[in-house]
């Protein structure tokens, strides 16, 4: 499954105050009608009873030049909230500057060998469009080569291509 491309996505939730979270690569738009996410977290996740004790959390969609917010949300530190701007929204941690924001409740949990899916019905989203995604593939980060920034050249490198 390491040649499969997935989003990347940090998945948020608030307890006694306090933000807690942690970057996914299991995010999946499930429904339309009614609008509904699913990720997979893992069963010693520790952001995971959170999220069954609150019954919500926050997907924050993680944009091309985000590989640095993904690689801290992945770790173990307890300072991730440190390293990322972020602000309250809704009641739960949205990270600044991410591309897309959904909010969720939680709708049922399904026990999946190691891991427990989330199915989350989205009731509020936000963010800009047209934003390159963030994915994950081959162990690496990057986005998708259509969502990619496409480098202009000058009209002088255009010049001088074109007289060669």
């Amino acid at each position: 499954m390491a040649d499969v491309c997935t989003p990347v996505a940090v998945v948020t939730a608030t307890e006694d105050g306090l933000p807690h979270g942690t970057t996914v690569g299991s995010l999946t738009s499930l429904s339309l009608r009614p609008p509904m996410v699913a990720l997979a977290l893992e069963r010693r996740s520790r952001l995971l009873p959170k999220i069954l004790r609150s019954q919500r959390f926050g997907v924050n969609l993680l944009g091309a030049e985000q590989a640095d917010v993904a690689r801290a949300f992945a770790s173990s530190a307890g300072d991730r909230f440190e390293r990322a701007a972020w602000h309250p929204d809704d009641g739960l941690p949205r990270l600044r500057e991410t591309p897309g924001w959904l909010v969720c409740e939680l709708d049922r949990q399904v026990p999946g060998g190691d891991h427990v899916l989330l199915l989350g019905r989205v009731t509020r989203i936000s963010g800009t469009r047209g934003a390159a995604p963030l994915v994950y593939g081959r162990r690496t980060f990057g986005t998708h080569s259509a969502a990619a920034p496409t480098p202009t050249r000058s009209l002088a490198d255009r010049i001088t291509a074109f007289a060669h």
